[in-house]
């Protein structure tokens, strides 16, 4: 059996998600209009969509959201 590699990182979560959406901007910038640009755009928005998801499940006054349906009205 492999034994798995760990890896000890010197940045948060957040930084490393931060980078890596700047990275995937960066990279979109140098292309022309096309699919590849649109789908370097998509991970860079996925990666701070991440992000925000990750600083509201490690907040302290963490509720579910609230959804309006429009009922009981």
């Amino acid at each position: 059996m492999q034994k798995r590699r760990r890896i000890k990182h010197t940045k948060t979560f957040e930084e490393r998600l931060a980078e890596e959406a700047e990275r995937f901007r960066e990279a979109a910038e140098r292309l022309p209009p096309g699919t590849a640009r649109e789908l370097l755009l998509r991970r860079a928005r996925q990666a701070e969509t991440a992000a925000r998801i990750n600083d509201w499940l490690t907040s302290p006054g963490l509720r579910p959201p609230v959804l309006d349906l429009g009922e009981n009205k």
